[in-house]
């Protein structure tokens, strides 16, 4: 075994989850985690926990939804659900050997498996829970990176001392929640909208590893304007490009990108998809540039992702329901255009760097 799968191991149980003596830990991993799985399992005995697991291959899912119908897939959710309603945490763990797995399965097929699984994720997201990426081959080739080199980027990024960037975040939530009205421009971008009463949330290694965002919601009607993201987003086994979404009271009206018929599907998965549940900054030091991975790509250093579909229903609820969750990602480095963020009018971030003194520690060469 890896050496650093113990250190991991123990960073998810004892940070991430806080998980405790006679604990019931649900550990949830796609094929490529076994190595992990195992590690997590001896760690969980180690605690006086519970673990139960499960491992899942796309492939056969794959094989299964090309053929299954809403009502095979709810009966398989009805007893997923019973089974994470026994837990007190769950860790899912992506890996696979394809991220496009999915990419050939019919849209309408993947919006009703996103339906019939929604319970099962609501009642995950009552518990402790984490969710983490597990390096593989085909990871590190979307990402551009040797195998071995991105295994190693992984590790680095994982076992941060996350507890340096949760007291680096204070400042930015307690600004946040004192803040109405918000704006964005860049290239192609002006929007503009309310977070006045909803919660600023800091993601400091608790929810996701990698880990490193401040999110709240946006007052659902409030959205008015144009934001064009310049992240490449896998959804379903679909790379999406170029997608430009605008909006008038708080709906989306016009949604542009490559492959529109994609676009198009997503957003008609249910009219709560053309909402907006979640904004956030992104603050992690070590992850510069997209990798066609949401969990590591909506943490880039200085930039933000403005994600269509449903709220966090227990902890930042502005009231939208939907099947979709899709973080999608705008970076404002000068590399990539650039672009400022402005709450209540005042200048808080340019060209991807806090400018308000307060927040400064939450630059990449004060995190590193």
């Amino acid at each position: 075994m890896d050496p650093r799968i113990s250190a991991l191991a123990r960073n998810l149980l004892d940070y991430s989850l806080d998980l405790r003596p006679g604990e019931k830990l649900l550990l949830e991993g796609e094929t490529g985690s076994e190595e992990l799985v195992r590690g997590l399992i001896t760690e969980a005995y180690a605690r006086g926990a519970e673990p139960f697991f499960e491992l899942t291959d796309p492939t056969l899912r794959r094989a299964q939804l090309l053929g299954a119908t809403r009502e095979q897939l709810d009966r398989e959710m009805t007893w997923r659900l019973a089974r994470v309603k026994e837990m007190d945490a769950r860790l899912y763990i992506l890996a696979g050997q394809n991220l496009s797995e999915y990419a050939d399965v019919p849209p309408e097929i993947m919006q009703q498996f996103g339906l019939a699984r929604k319970p099962v994720k609501d009642e995950g997201l009552k518990k402790k829970w984490a969710l983490l990426r597990f390096p593989t081959p085909s990871a590190a080739q979307a990402a551009g990176m040797s195998t071995e080199g991105f295994k190693d980027f992984c590790y680095r990024v994982s076992t941060f001392d996350y507890s340096i960037m949760s007291r680096a975040m204070e400042p930015l939530v307690a600004l946040m929640e004192r803040t109405d009205r918000v704006q964005i421009k860049g290239p192609g971008t002006d929007l503009s909208f309310s977070i006045k009463g909803l919660p600023a949330i800091k993601c400091d290694g608790k929810l996701n590893i990698p880990d490193g965002e401040v999110f709240t919601a946006p007052v659902r009607e409030s959205v008015n304007g144009t934001i064009a993201y310049n992240a490449p987003s896998v959804y379903d086994g679909t790379t999406c490009e170029s997608v430009s979404l605008t909006f008038e009271a708080g709906r989306i009206v016009v949604a542009t990108g490559t492959p529109q018929e994609k676009i198009d599907a997503i957003f008609a998965t249910d009219e709560g998809a053309r909402f907006v549940g979640e904004f956030a900054l992104g603050v992690n030091p070590y992850i510069e540039r997209p990798m066609k991975d949401i969990l590591y790509d909506e943490k880039i250093a200085g930039s933000l992702h403005f994600t269509p579909g449903c709220a966090y229903e227990d902890i930042c609820d502005n009231g939208n329901r939907s099947a979709v969750h899709w973080d999608l990602v705008l970076i404002q480095t000068p590399e990539w255009g650039g672009g400022e963020i402005f709450f209540d009018g005042v200048l808080v971030r340019k060209d991807g760097l806090f400018v308000l003194p307060e927040l400064a520690g939450l630059n990449p060469e004060n995190l590193v």
